[in-house]
């Protein structure tokens, strides 16, 4: 085990090392630029943010990439200094924690944490540094004066994909794959089953979860994602949606194999999926993680620093459903009507399957 923390330590510093060199290759501990960046009208700032992402890092088409957006649009708009790295599959609790001192100790006052798994490392860091800002993506376990909590309703968005679901499915199956069992993907699981039964309600529905934590990398392994979707295309199911994260790229394989539908996550993955699979990808639960991100550096650099939960739901527009292909064009209509009934409260989406 001291072994493990140990070469977890030395990826991470490699990875802040090589984020000062503006190296951002897609290794498994990533750095980006570590100069400041103007913004098209000249201006610059002196924050300097961290960003930490979760297992995938930049390039996983999904959750990860959404947040590197926010904070692209930072380094662009406001001129903020960044630097990133990325969890290493299966590392230590250690190594996350590691990261993010690591990141505060380069100068970094604000940071930003992608993903859940990264609670217990905030709340410790932030505690031990109280003069930092930390902002966590996904998570309410980590509280404190410091630490600002940007959550979404993604049950809410997933309602809308699982109605579409339900709608296109010309065999009444459809599935979910789920990356890693937590309460966070299930509510995911929640939306969706709800959605599709409020079209059908006798509609037959597959789920499964790729790895069961604190195992995580069912959010970086395409193999298994595909293994899964496979059996679901192979057993009936003409769509299958995943929460699955860098995994999702597998489901889009077996789906273009198969002949079938997928849908997918946190980004429209119709425009950021594999040239080859685009055309399966009938519609994505869109997470604007790359919203929440900006808006939160941005008000940091305003010194409006909020501490605590930050929603984002359909109403406030933080979780939506893609149209880009015009494949669920025929279906628009009654999906933005269940949207308009949830805004209003006529509907109440549950978080939990």
């Amino acid at each position: 085990m001291r072994h493990t923390i140990k070469v977890a330590a030395v990826l991470s510093a490699a990875a802040l090392a090589l984020a000062a060199c503006g190296d951002s290759g897609n290794t498994s501990e990533s750095g980006s630029s570590g100069s400041a960046s103007s913004s098209a009208g000249g201006k610059k700032s002196d924050l300097k943010v961290g960003m930490a992402y979760d297992v995938g890092g930049r390039g996983d088409q999904s959750f990860n990439d959404a947040a590197a957006a926010g904070l692209d649009k930072a380094k662009s708009e406001l001129g903020v200094e960044a630097k990133e790295a990325t969890a290493v599959d299966k590392e230590p609790e250690s190594a996350r924690e590691e990261r993010l001192q690591q990141l505060v100790d380069a100068g970094y006052t604000h940071v930003v944490a992608v993903g859940f798994a990264y609670a217990p490392a905030v709340a410790k860091v932030a505690k031990a540094n109280p003069d930092v800002h930390f902002a966590i993506v996904d998570s309410t376990d980590a509280k404190g004066s410091n630490i600002t909590n940007l959550t979404f309703a993604e049950n809410e968005g997933s309602f809308l994909v699982g109605a579409a679901a339900a709608l296109k499915s010309k065999a009444k199956h459809i599935g979910f794959v789920g990356g890693v069992n937590t309460d966070l993907i299930k509510k995911f699981e929640a939306g969706y089953i709800t959605g599709a039964k409020a079209v059908n309600k006798d509609i037959k529905i597959d789920v499964t979860y790729l790895t069961q934590p604190p195992d995580f990398s069912g959010f970086g392994d395409p193999a298994k994602g595909k293994t899964a979707a496979e059996g679901m295309y192979q057993s009936g199911a003409d769509v299958v949606y995943h929460a699955a994260g860098g995994s999702g790229g597998g489901v889009f394989t077996a789906a273009k194999a198969a002949g079938a539908m997928a849908i997918g996550v946190d980004s429209d993955q119709a425009l950021t999926a594999a040239p080859d699979v685009k055309d399966v990808i009938i519609t994505s639960m869109i997470k604007k993680v790359d919203v929440a991100v900006y808006n939160w550096i941005k008000d940091e650099s305003e010194g409006k620093f909020k501490p605590g939960e930050q929603v984002f739901d359909l109403k406030s527009g933080g979780v939506d459903y893609s149209t880009t292909g015009g494949k669920i064009d025929d279906i628009k209509s009654k999906l933005d009507d269940y949207k308009q009934q949830i805004i209003d409260g006529k509907i109440t989406v549950p978080t939990k399957p």
